[in-house]
């Protein structure tokens, strides 16, 4: 449930950009919550035909989403996949590779740097005394070296985060989600899911949970966590004799690539704080009234914030943390396929794990 507080912070971090393909705009706000636990990442130039969205919504704390708002773009980029042109698998192994970085006193270190004041001041003072010194100028940039410490043994963070993200290259969308974030394009004014809520009660994950040694209580897993695949939440993931796609909780995303065709007005990525309080279709229909009076995306996203932040905590919608990113796309797409031979993007399955 969280800890509410009295009255809501309504203060809205906005922000807008965009280049020769697409403008975004987005706004987030802590709203009702004690504390602010979503993160977000907008990068419209990932490389010279590339652009990257993420919502990353936190629970039991902010750093990792906070951590996977600094880092899983950048390891995106470096798997050796995306050089090779399969985004999909490279935006795969990237959410996988949060939790391992995260592990250790390394990431100990990172995520103490990313917390709050006092661990922000101890994560600093053991990376003067434990990261390790680089000698010769031709080595290579750090590709998180080990590192001795008093917390080498630092099996992950307990909180968690889930991860809803969006890679757009020429006419190509490549969607990426674990947990209960979601992805929504809309096209001639219909909405379309692109991401699927991993909720706990859905066969395929009940079926993972059941057979990893969890259980499901009131639709949360093992009685505490409301969505079934999150990045972090290590107590989740415990099992030595699975691997990591088949743990209770995993952050194993499911990858959908669609083609963007002229019929494709904009897409959306919001955190449930938003879809608690409006359907994809309302959301939808909601912003194109809106752009009919105001340009500026990240204005659109803080009216829709502003409608579903909830008069009082009575209910429990509209209550949450709030983020949200629109991305419009410039026209002509150009796409590939003719509009006629569009129809209901899908909603893909989770990739086989490559070894």
């Amino acid at each position: 449930m969280g800890i509410y507080l009295s009255s809501p912070k309504t203060e809205k971090f906005s922000e807008d950009g965009g280049n020769g393909r697409l403008r975004y705009g987005l706004s987030s706000m802590q709203g009702w919550r004690a504390t602010m636990e979503d993160a977000h990442a907008a990068i419209t130039d990932l490389d010279a035909t590339t652009s990257f969205f993420g919502v990353y919504d936190g629970h039991g704390g902010k750093v990792v989403a906070k951590f996977c708002s600094k880092f899983l773009h950048q390891q995106v980029l470096k798997n050796e996949a995306y050089a090779a042109g399969d985004i999909g698998t490279s935006v795969q192994k990237a959410f996988f590779r949060m939790d391992e970085m995260m592990r250790g006193q390394r990431g100990w270190r990172e995520l103490a740097a990313l917390g709050d004041k006092i661990n922000k001041f101890t994560g600093m003072i053991e990376g003067l005394i434990w990261s390790p010194r680089r000698g010769g100028s031709n080595e290579q940039p750090d590709d998180w070296v080990f590192e001795e410490g008093p917390h080498s043994d630092f099996s992950g963070p307990t909180c968690g985060c889930t991860a809803c993200v969006v890679i757009i290259r020429n006419n190509q969308l490549i969607v990426a989600n674990a947990g209960d974030s979601r992805c929504v394009i809309s096209r001639k004014g219909q909405a379309y899911n692109l991401s699927r809520d991993h909720k706990p009660d859905l066969e395929a994950e009940k079926e993972r949970i059941l057979k990893a040694g969890g259980f499901i209580h009131a639709g949360r897993v093992n009685g505490s966590l409301n969505l079934a695949r999150a990045i972090g939440d290590v107590e989740f993931k415990q099992n030595k004799f699975l691997p990591v796609e088949k743990q209770i909780v995993t952050a194993n995303p499911d990858i959908n690539i669609v083609e963007l065709c002229d019929d494709d007005d904009f897409l959306v990525l919001a955190c449930d704080g938003i879809w608690d309080c409006m359907s994809s279709q309302q959301l939808v229909d909601f912003i194109h009234e809106q752009l009919q009076v105001e340009n500026r995306l990240s204005a659109v996203c803080e009216r829709v914030l502003d409608r579903c932040l909830a008069p009082s905590t009575f209910g429990g919608e509209g209550c949450d943390n709030m983020t949200m990113i629109v991305v419009q796309f410039k026209k002509p797409i150009g796409s590939i396929a003719s509009t006629d031979e569009q129809s209901e993007p899908a909603v893909a399955e989770s990739k086989p794990v490559e070894s």
